[in-house]
């Protein structure tokens, strides 16, 4: 089953895909369905058709959106560091998504980033979860890009401050539950710049996947639907290259997972962000 949010005739919706088209669902965008609707009722709402419907950022405004940083093997490698016994982690604030084919609009001068990310939804709340209990509450997966200014990044050991700029985390186009899509058999989390390929990676060579993520962040925090976790990338970021390579004004970041779907977001360097 493919969920979104879709702009339809001048407002936004919760939809289901049917064949080649969208059914509304009964409510204003998928982070109010998750909050109020078990995801095996889910389909039974489908309604009316909404013809020329286009998918939006589908969960605007989860509770908590949690990241996991260095978590391929190739990408840790040529960030220079050891396999972690346990995940690194950080937060970001549901200000900083944007829809799948968004404008990112920064400031001038910075060392922009781009890094392919699978996205996990969660579908159930979750405390203190085993690795069973958080695979059953998977609610389903996203394509997702953890736009980094590394410049920001560097200046301290926490990586806060290059992670959580305003709509810079593209999400979309479609949610696709587990029974559509197994990541621990292996998905492929591509990026193109400007056409050109610098990230090919496969979620079976995550060190940890979407369920152990889960169990372990629901130690220490509840998660609770529409709540999102991104996964960490692949190798062929902008700083592993040698000379390090960024983002220049006008550049293309299509991001990719096939069964799920692409992101579109071109770069816009400013002399302000407003």
């Amino acid at each position: 089953m493919q969920l979104a949010t879709v702009a339809h005739e001048g407002r936004t919706t919760a939809a289901v895909r049917d064949g080649d088209r969208w059914r509304a669902l009964p409510a204003g965008d998928l982070s109010a369905l998750l909050a109020t609707t078990a995801l095996d009722r889910v389909a039974g709402l489908a309604g009316a058709e909404l013809p020329g419907a286009v998918p939006v950022l589908p969960l605007p405004s989860p509770r908590k959106v949690v990241c996991c940083g260095l978590n391929y093997a190739d990408h840790i490698a040529e960030m220079g560091r050891e396999l972690p016994e346990h995940p690194t982690l950080f937060a970001k604030y549901a200000d900083t998504l944007t829809g799948p084919e968004d404008d990112l609009v920064l400031p001038k001068g910075l060392d922009v980033d781009w890094e392919a990310e699978l996205a996990v939804v969660v579908g159930a709340e979750l405390s203190g979860a085993d690795r069973d209990t958080a695979a059953r509450a998977i609610a389903g997966y996203t394509v997702a890009n953890d736009l980094s200014v590394r410049d920001w990044q560097k200046r301290t050991p926490q990586w806060f401050q290059g992670k959580a700029w305003d709509r810079t985390t593209p999400l979309g186009p479609v949610v696709v539950t587990p029974d559509e899509l197994d990541p621990v058999a292996g998905v492929e989390v591509i990026c193109r710049v400007n056409g050109v390929e610098r990230q090919r990676g496969n979620t079976r060579t995550l060190v940890f996947d979407a369920a152990a993520l889960l169990a372990y962040v629901s130690a220490f925090t509840t998660l609770r639907p529409g709540d999102i976790v991104l996964t960490g990338t692949p190798g062929g970021v902008g700083a592993g290259m040698t000379p390090p390579a960024y983002l220049a004004d006008g550049d293309l970041v299509e991001t990719e997972i096939p069964g799920i779907g692409t992101l579109r977001n071109r770069l816009r360097l400013t002399d302000s962000r407003s």
